[in-house]
Protein backbone atom coordinates (compact mmCIF):
# COMPACT_ATOMS: atom_id res chain seq x y z
CA UNK A 1 0.00 0.00 0.00
CA UNK A 2 0.63 3.34 -0.99
CA UNK A 3 0.96 5.94 2.17
CA UNK A 4 1.64 9.77 1.59
CA UNK A 5 1.53 12.50 3.34
CA UNK A 6 1.44 16.17 3.58
CA UNK A 7 5.10 17.12 3.97
CA UNK A 8 6.34 20.13 6.27
CA UNK A 9 8.20 21.80 4.17
CA UNK A 10 7.25 24.35 1.42
CA UNK A 11 5.88 23.80 -1.69
CA UNK A 12 5.36 25.67 -4.64
CA UNK A 13 2.49 28.56 -4.16
CA UNK A 14 -0.60 26.84 -4.42
CA UNK A 15 0.25 23.67 -4.09
CA UNK A 16 0.13 21.44 -0.31
CA UNK A 17 3.75 19.50 -0.08
CA UNK A 18 3.98 15.58 -0.09
CA UNK A 19 5.76 12.91 1.88
CA UNK A 20 6.23 9.67 1.00
CA UNK A 21 6.35 7.55 4.34
CA UNK A 22 8.44 4.59 4.75
CA UNK A 23 8.62 2.43 1.58
CA UNK A 24 5.81 4.43 -0.35
CA UNK A 25 8.02 5.78 -2.58
CA UNK A 26 9.39 2.27 -3.75
CA UNK A 27 6.27 0.93 -3.93
CA UNK A 28 5.22 3.42 -6.01
CA UNK A 29 7.81 2.59 -8.11
CA UNK A 30 7.50 -1.01 -8.14
CA UNK A 31 4.06 -0.11 -10.26
CA UNK A 32 3.26 -0.50 -13.90
CA UNK A 33 4.09 3.08 -15.70
CA UNK A 34 0.37 3.26 -16.66
CA UNK A 35 -0.69 3.40 -12.85
CA UNK A 36 2.40 4.95 -11.50
CA UNK A 37 1.29 8.29 -14.49
CA UNK A 38 -2.49 8.20 -13.05
CA UNK A 39 -1.74 8.10 -9.28
CA UNK A 40 0.67 10.43 -9.75
CA UNK A 41 -1.86 12.60 -11.86
CA UNK A 42 -4.30 12.28 -8.82
CA UNK A 43 -1.76 13.24 -6.13
CA UNK A 44 -1.10 16.69 -7.71
CA UNK A 45 -5.00 17.09 -7.88
CA UNK A 46 -4.91 16.43 -4.41
CA UNK A 47 -1.73 19.01 -4.23
CA UNK A 48 -3.78 21.89 -6.00
CA UNK A 49 -6.59 21.30 -4.06
CA UNK A 50 -8.85 18.97 -5.64
CA UNK A 51 -10.40 15.84 -5.06
CA UNK A 52 -8.97 12.72 -6.82
CA UNK A 53 -11.49 11.27 -9.66
CA UNK A 54 -12.06 7.90 -7.82
CA UNK A 55 -11.53 7.77 -3.58
CA UNK A 56 -12.88 6.93 -0.60
CA UNK A 57 -12.41 8.91 1.94
CA UNK A 58 -10.34 7.54 5.42
CA UNK A 59 -11.67 9.87 8.12
CA UNK A 60 -9.67 6.75 10.38
CA UNK A 61 -6.85 7.75 8.90
CA UNK A 62 -7.32 11.47 9.45
CA UNK A 63 -8.81 14.52 8.38
CA UNK A 64 -8.67 14.59 4.75
CA UNK A 65 -7.08 11.15 4.10
CA UNK A 66 -8.25 10.00 0.78
CA UNK A 67 -7.97 6.27 -0.72
CA UNK A 68 -7.04 7.25 -4.33
CA UNK A 69 -8.18 3.93 -6.46
CA UNK A 70 -6.88 3.60 -9.92
CA UNK A 71 -7.33 0.46 -12.11
CA UNK A 72 -5.97 -1.36 -15.02
CA UNK A 73 -6.07 -4.69 -17.05
CA UNK A 74 -3.47 -5.55 -14.82
CA UNK A 75 -5.79 -5.14 -11.43
CA UNK A 76 -6.84 -2.36 -9.42
CA UNK A 77 -4.34 -0.23 -7.42
CA UNK A 78 -4.54 1.98 -4.08
CA UNK A 79 -2.66 5.14 -2.45
CA UNK A 80 -3.51 6.62 0.69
Amino acid sequence: MLIVRPRKSPAPRGMKPLEFLGSSRDDLRAMPAAIRHSIGLELLRVRFGAEPSSFKPMPTVGTGAYEIRVRDVSGAYRAI
